[in-house]
């Protein structure tokens, strides 16, 4: 069979599913919530001026500018998506994002899955174990005070700002300098100077071990570690290939010695905190 042929039996497969279910399916459409995802998906690429196959044909090339045939979205599968209220996998999310113009959080929305809020929604699940942790893609920022405002005085802050917004917080780090870490519930090695369930902010071009030229505790540097098998966020002494885990006076927890690097190394320095007072 030559090409022609096959390619005469691509366009009359294709028609068919296009008319099976942009007709079959019609009544139920017209029945859809117009928030529904399948149906918003399907007002896009219509404004696009885009038909399944345009669709089908971008996705294959994405697949193979990146390598991976998972975002390949078939005719059949995308008139699924629009039409029969079919979830999309994470890689046909992105070529649909991709090929449409689309922000991917703006479209996991419509599926009910609000990639914005995974900061704040992470601080409330609570874990045993110090980790690294991911960035909050937004910041509450005040934008007006109240003309009373005093920036010498100590004051209530949430009755002084007249105004909040929100700030991409990809603005304030926008060469990726910062990293976020978390102390786990279980760590108690500087409280309670820092408590656990605190959530840290670490300089990773701070990584040299300073040994002295603080004033006190408040100022002595307090460094993220990566002990292999988990981390630690603590004081540092260092001695040669020796690196001392120091804990606060106060706490119940022991220090612990390990052998530098090959035991232990340096995330960052501990710049910056957020912590609870109280468990509630």
């Amino acid at each position: 069979m030559g090409r022609l042929s096959y390619a005469l039996l691509f366009w009359i497969r294709n028609r068919i599913v296009i008319w099976y279910y942009n007709d079959n399916d019609a009544n139920q459409c017209s029945r859809r919530n117009p928030v529904n995802p399948g149906f918003y998906l399907r007002q896009v690429r219509e404004r696009l001026g885009l038909t399944y196959r345009d669709v089908e044909r971008a996705s294959f090339d994405l697949a193979s500018q990146r390598g991976q045939p998972e975002f390949v979205i078939h005719l059949s599968r995308l008139a699924d998506i629009e039409n029969r209220d079919v979830t999309p996998s994470l890689y046909k999310v992105y070529a649909l994002a991709a090929i449409y113009h689309l922000d991917p959080r703006d479209l996991c929305k419509h599926y009910d899955v609000p990639l914005e809020n995974h900061f704040t929604d992470g601080l409330r699940l609570a874990a045993p174990n110090t980790h690294l942790a991911a960035p909050p893609a937004a910041a509450r920022v005040p934008i007006r005070f109240d003309p009373a405002f005093d920036p010498r005085r100590t004051e209530y802050l949430s009755r002084m700002v007249e105004r909040w917004g929100e700030l991409e917080a990809t603005l304030l780090d926008s060469e990726g300098k910062f990293r976020y870490g978390y102390v786990g519930l279980d760590d108690h090695m500087m409280e309670p100077l820092l408590r656990p369930g605190s959530l840290v902010l670490l300089d990773p071009g701070l990584v040299q071990v300073r040994n002295s030229g603080w004033a006190n505790e408040y100022d002595r540097p307090i460094y993220f570690v990566d002990v292999r098998d988990g981390y630690r966020c603590c004081w540092c002494q260092r001695d040669g290939t020796q690196l001392f885990l120091q804990t606060h006076p106060l706490s119940p927890s022991r220090p612990e010695l390990r052998r530098f690097p090959q035991e232990a190394e340096i995330v960052g320095q501990v710049v910056g905190v957020v912590m609870r007072l109280s468990a509630r």
